[in-house]
């Protein structure tokens, strides 16, 4: 799943990304409002957490500009703000949950789960392709009934490859989506991180499948499918 965080405070962004990303989410950051209702128009995020003090624009007003052409996004607002009044102006602008700073992050998770899990809304938490069964919101991937434990960007990788499955997806596609990085014709990045060394005799099995259909510039569930879990 992909979450935008909004936050202008750079130490702080980059705590919350990181957090982020070791529970398995792909996380893009916006410095300032503007920069946020473009990300958030252009790109079909999965949730966004949204600081209300910003520059260029306030939280407020990325929310009246966004929810109305995203009325399903789930938004948390972060806010320094203490005022009851200022919560119940976030709420009654469209945001689903506001948490106070300062905040702990295990409870910043919680919530975050809490507003993937809601219904109804146009996000798929769970997806099934014959046997195996990937949930995006517990983070958590079996195969015939059998846990399988991944790292973040092999659930990444495997999530987006689920969500096209059928398709055959790019190497540029899955530069793109799974490491947010602008495609280079001349990268290896796929290739280096699937031929990581001192792995367990099933994780080579099934870093080789991806290798050798990265080599082919292209992947396909099935290729990815071939070994893993078994």
């Amino acid at each position: 799943m992909r979450i935008l965080v909004v936050e202008d405070d750079a130490p702080l962004a980059s705590f919350l990304r990181k957090g982020l990303e070791a529970e398995h989410y792909a996380v893009d950051v916006a410095p300032d409002g503007e920069q946020a209702r473009q990300m958030a128009l252009e790109t079909p995020y999965d949730l966004m957490v949204l600081d209300l003090n910003l520059p260029k624009m306030d939280g407020i007003q990325v929310l009246n500009s966004v929810r109305p052409k995203k009325p399903s996004l789930p938004v948390l607002v972060l806010t320094a703000r203490s005022r009851i009044e200022d919560r119940v102006q976030s709420l009654d602008t469209g945001a689903d949950d506001c948490l106070i700073k300062p905040f702990s992050f295990t409870e910043l998770s919680a919530r975050v789960r809490a507003l993937l899990r809601r219904g109804p809304r146009t996000v798929e938490t769970l997806l099934r392709v014959a046997d195996l069964e990937l949930d995006r919101v517990a983070r958590r991937v079996e195969r015939g009934g059998k846990r399988i434990e991944l790292t973040s960007k092999e659930f990444a990788l495997l999530e987006y490859l689920m969500r096209n499955a059928g398709r055959r997806v790019t190497r540029a596609m899955i530069v793109e989506h799974v490491w947010n990085l602008s495609f280079d014709t001349s990268t290896n990045i796929v290739d280096v991180y699937v031929a990581a060394t001192n792995l367990t005799e099933a994780e080579e099995a099934r870093n080789a499948t991806v290798q050798a259909a990265a080599s082919l510039n292209s992947v396909t569930l099935m290729d990815y499918l071939s070994n893993i879990g078994h």
